[in-house]
């Protein structure tokens, strides 16, 4: 699915460079920079998911080892 992505001019010229310092197009650029948020996101999520579920199992056992 196409989308239209719009940038300020501040953010258009650090991607103009960075497409440039890499030999790659802005676009390229642009979709892989998504990618590797949804996926840093993603973790995080997952991360945070079985934190919540297993901390509390843990609580006692790490608030002595806190001490």
């Amino acid at each position: 699915m196409a989308m239209t992505l719009r940038l300020d001019e501040q953010e258009t010229e650090a991607l103009r460079k960075r497409a440039e310092r890499e030999g790659r197009s802005m676009q390229e650029v642009a979709r892989q920079a998504v990618r590797d948020y949804v996926e840093r996101t993603s973790k995080r999520e997952l991360m945070n998911a079985v934190l919540d579920r297993e901390l509390p199992r843990y609580a006692e056992a790490l608030e002595r080892l806190g001490r």
